[in-house]
């Protein structure tokens, strides 16, 4: 049985290490496990309940919705801006936490990761991230994490997937998540 997980990145930055290390999420995905990277979390407007409406909801993010939808599990990427998870992100959040307990997450598995330039490598906004995750419905992996510091230096000139230890990690993040998704499947 394969097991699909959705990729959001709470860094819309190109370059952005977060989103390299979702990148190499899909590279080093181990057997079993398909990791989708979704693109769009930009075009999705702020929630409000005003135009959340069952006829006309904003096609971004009715298409954020489907690919949770079709989802096993999510795998959350994420920087720390100001102390906390980036708008964007805690936004996806938002919007998959509806309509009000049926939700997308809707008792999937989640974790979040991320790097970040501090030396605690993000952990603030990954423990905003999950306490939000969870709020909306999520089945967060509490002792599933990997927060990696220093991120500037560290991927100055290495990408997270050629990073040996990183890459490791990132695997062993995954195939946690897989066994997660399918006791969640089998259950």
């Amino acid at each position: 049985m394969s097991v699909r997980i959705l990729a959001l990145v709470g860094s819309l930055r190109a370059g952005s290490h977060n989103r390299q290390l979702a990148e190499a999420a899909v590279k080093l995905a181990p057997e079993g496990v398909e990791v989708q990277l979704f693109e769009g979390l930009a075009e999705i407007p702020f929630y409000n309940e005003d135009i959340d409406v069952a006829d006309g909801a904003p096609a971004p993010a009715v298409a954020l919705r489907e690919a949770a939808q079709s989802s096993d599990a999510f795998l959350f990427f994420t920087p720390e801006y100001n102390g906390t998870m980036p708008a964007v992100l805690k936004n996806s959040i938002d919007w998959l936490s509806r309509p009000y307990g049926a939700g997308a997450f809707a008792g999937k598995p989640v974790a979040v990761v991320g790097t970040a330039f501090g030396q605690y490598g993000g952990v603030w906004a990954h423990d905003d991230a999950r306490k939000s995750i969870g709020l909306a419905g999520g089945k967060v992996i509490e002792d599933l994490k990997l927060s990696i510091p220093g991120s500037v230096t560290r991927f100055a000139e290495l990408h997270p997937s050629d990073d040996t230890e990183v890459a490791a990690q990132l695997t062993e993040v995954l195939a946690r998540l897989r066994e997660h998704a399918g006791e969640t499947l089998a259950a």
